[in-house]
């Protein structure tokens, strides 16, 4: 038991795995259980700090507090199982939270509102309108009517000629489109399997995926049309 412990504890915090010190927020922890449920799963170590030493948890009252986080704060409820590991004469609770296929889940930011969180590497970010469409398109299970036009080339060879990603606000310039146009256009290209969404901290940016990385002579284009 304390070497499948220790081992967790040795590969720190990451996309499937947190550490809290302690619970004293049902929110805040709400928050953490939504992101891992949107994304691929993960679990939390309570009772670790966020170096990795073992400081076990201090109450019971913790353990109603995850729960509370999990049913009361996350709409809809976020399934997880409960672990406890004895070691070194204190107590870690493990929390494990599978991926979901009722996402997306929100849970209360500081100020009370509701909002879908995503895991990205060690960080709990939020989801952009862009990701959410992108769920919903694929909750549909439906075919994607797509026509290769003008500013889908625009996006595509900047990408493949210019640079490595791009922002909503910068397409929506240089293809001088609106924002619910571009928007539309990045939601079909995600779908499709031709770019990726990255979020981070300072927003969301948009790559072509590895196989549409080509030579500038716009042989990706050509590649684009045949997918779809």
């Amino acid at each position: 038991m304390n070497r499948y412990l220790k081992s967790r504890i040795a590969e720190g915090e990451h996309l499937q795995q947190d550490f809290k010190y302690a619970i004293n927020d049902s929110k805040k922890i709400a928050r953490s259980l939504a992101a891992f449920a949107n994304t691929e799963g993960g679990r939390l170590l309570v009772g670790v700090k966020d170096n990795g030493r073992i400081v076990g948890v201090s109450s019971d009252e913790e353990y109603y507090m995850i729960e509370a986080a999990a049913k009361r704060y996350c709409r809809p409820a976020v399934d997880f199982e409960l672990h406890e590991w004895h070691i070194e004469g204190k107590t870690v609770v493990e929390i494990v939270i599978p991926k979901s296929d009722k996402k997306p889940h929100k849970a209360p930011t500081k100020e009370g509102k509701y909002k879908v969180y995503v895991r990205v590497n060690d960080k709990n970010l939020l989801a952009n309108r862009i990701l959410l469409k992108v769920w919903m398109r694929q909750k549909r299970n439906r075919g994607t009517f797509f026509q290769l036009q003008e500013p889908e080339q625009i996006l595509l060879t900047w990408l493949n000629n210019e640079d490595k990603y791009i922002t909503l606000s910068k397409f929506t310039r240089i293809a001088k489109i609106s924002r619910k146009k571009a928007e539309k256009i990045l939601v079909n290209l995600i779908v499709l399997g031709i770019i990726d969404i990255k979020l981070t901290e300072n927003g969301a940016f948009y790559a072509l995926k590895e196989q549409f990385k080509k030579s500038p002579d716009k042989t990706e284009i050509k590649d684009v049309q045949k997918l779809i």
